[in-house]
């Protein structure tokens, strides 16, 4: 019975991590160990919650094996909220957030013996990952980002187109004007990006811009 438990915690840790692989990958929140330890978590407590009472049954004493696993529910919630940024106009991490609670359901199944729903359920997570926005982009609008960059000079537009698209990010139109105001940066570099595919990361963009020389300050907007 022991090694069955063992497989069952290897099992959810394994497609756990299939799931936070591909979290990695898209540079998310949580990863590839939050999701494996989400999973092997959800599974052990499950585990627990159905077989690790059985010494002190009797004749008049029954246990809930569903009261230990179902805090995994609520308590996941703990964990997804600090995935969730709200930045500006724009909400990011609500998807990783949703990962990792369906992580959790995956390991308590795994953790109950439901192998073919736990897979079952690996499998349809990251085909809603992988598929849903190509399968819907045509009727999906595009969200339009607007970054605004001052700068000291005019002539870095396109190293930030590059570090732009270096980030997998359209830049659909871009602009430069002088400011009225006088100031240590007297150019404002204006760039629109059209984005369906993934969420705009603003702590990665203000990073890659700022470490541009010239670049004194970034704003963003979304429509």
């Amino acid at each position: 019975m022991e090694m069955e438990w063992v497989i069952r915690l290897v099992l959810s840790g394994i497609l756990g991590a299939c799931i936070g692989f591909e979290r990695e990958k898209r540079l998310k929140e949580a990863g590839l160990r939050t999701h494996f330890l989400v999973a092997v978590g959800s599974a052990v407590i499950m585990i627990i919650s159905k077989y690790g009472f059985t010494d002190v049954l009797g004749q008049n004493i029954t246990l809930d094996p569903s009261r230990i696993a179902a805090q995994v529910v609520s308590g996941i919630g703990f964990l997804g909220a600090g995935t969730i940024l709200v930045q500006r106009q724009s909400v990011r991490g609500l998807t990783t957030a949703a990962g990792l609670w369906a992580t959790s359901g995956i390991g308590l199944a795994i953790g109950a013996g439901m192998y073919t729903v736990g897979i079952v359920c690996t499998a349809l997570v990251l085909l809603g990952f992988e598929l849903l926005n190509r399968v819907f982009k045509p009727v999906l609008p595009n969200k339009s980002y607007q970054l605004a960059i001052y700068a000291t000079t005019n002539t870095l537009t396109s190293a930030i187109i590059d570090r732009l698209s270096g980030m997998n990010l359209v830049v659909s139109e871009y602009a430069v004007r002088i400011r009225e105001t006088t100031s240590d940066s007297p150019y404002v570099i204006q760039v629109k990006m059209n984005n369906s595919e993934q969420e705009i990361d603003h702590n990665q963009i203000t990073k890659s811009l700022q470490d541009l020389s010239g670049v004194k300050g970034i704003k963003f907007s979304a429509k």
